[in-house]
């Protein structure tokens, strides 16, 4: 008898392994980026959740009396908004042929890695759309640096570019401790020998092999914005972006298309990928549940949290050889 999809597909237990194996390669996940936060879970139905936070304690400190008693000030409450993004995708059974072969001893695990392989992947490009979104958005303009449009040294990324970088968050800059960059900048930084020692993951096929920048994590991306030469380098502290994985009532079937003859596996998801402190606002998306071209729209997003404590970080900047200053009085 054929051997069918079905056969090697346990819907329960192929989603729990490609939700873990999606964790595991997730480079934005295990750098401590994206973390999930307390108490924040995806509800059944909805399209957004409410992130309380507190505000800062204000106000004046009081000399103690022995006849005057303290005044008390408020503890306020704000809201931070994340949006739920439900994304899905089918494949058919020449797309999966290989690992659905008859010589596969485990033909669903590898299937799985697949699949957790592709929503990493899916993952990155959501971040970076999101990225681009939060600092379109007016409320962000003090956490972005460009310095694209000087001449020389002075547009080129290097140690002093990103500690300026760094300095937009004063005294909080010391919290930013990773970096998602283009390869190309990677390469340019490499080439100039100002990369820290390398990262090795424990296991070559869970993560690439990276870099440090100034003791900072650094991820490569080839999906990081370039545009007419023009990069757009990303910094981070821990847990600036919250995650959390959402429950579908079906997110794993199978199915055959008889006329066809094609076995095909649906994999669907819920989650969350919220930068800290900046709000979704929804001003401009067209169904429930927005596309990475509107997460990456500036109206949609506003920062709600208090300046330093939005730990994201943005530096457009150039990148190739350093410009020799070679001085006004030199002679032949």
């Amino acid at each position: 008898m054929e051997t069918r999809l079905a056969d090697v597909i346990v819907p329960e237990v192929f989603n729990q392994y490609v939700i873990q194996r999606t964790a595991e390669l997730s480079a934005i996940r295990n750098s401590g980026i994206a973390a999930p936060v307390p108490g924040v879970e995806v509800p059944h139905g909805g399209s957004t959740v409410n992130m309380p936070y507190w505000n800062d304690l204000t106000g004046d400190d009081e000399v103690l009396s022995d006849s005057v008693a303290l005044t008390p000030g408020n503890i306020a409450a704000s809201k931070d908004v994340a949006v739920i993004l439900a994304r899905g995708r089918a494949w058919g059974v020449n797309d999966l042929a290989a690992a659905f072969s008859g010589a596969n001893p485990d033909p669903m695990r590898t299937i799985g890695d697949l699949v957790a392989q592709y929503w990493a992947r899916k993952e990155q490009a959501v971040l970076l759309a999101i990225l681009k979104g939060i600092f379109g958005a007016a409320s962000m303009s003090d956490h972005l640096l460009d310095i694209s449009e000087e001449t020389g040294n002075d547009a080129i990324i290097s140690a002093d570019t990103m500690i300026d970088a760094l300095s937009l968050l004063g005294d909080a800059g010391s919290q930013l401790s990773g970096i998602i960059t283009h390869s190309a900048v990677m390469y340019d930084l490499a080439k100039k020998n100002i990369l820290d020692a390398k990262i090795t993951a424990r296991n070559s096929l869970d993560a690439p092999e990276l870099s440090t920048y100034l003791g900072r994590r650094l991820i490569c991306d080839d999906s990081a914005p370039v545009d007419d030469g023009v990069y757009t380098t990303y910094l981070f502290g821990q847990s600036a972006i919250g995650y959390a994985e959402g429950s579908l009532p079906v997110p794993t079937e199978t199915d055959r298309n008889a006329l066809a003859g094609v076995e095909l596996l649906v994999n669907r998801r819920e989650f969350i990928m919220h930068p800290r402190g900046v709000k979704w606002s929804a001003s401009s998306i067209s169904g429930v549940t927005p596309k990475n071209t509107e997460l990456g729209t500036g109206a949609n997003w506003v920062r709600v949290y208090e300046g330093k404590n939005v730990r994201i970080v943005a530096l457009k900047h150039k990148i190739g050889p350093f410009v020799a200053d070679t001085g006004s009085g030199d002679t032949a």
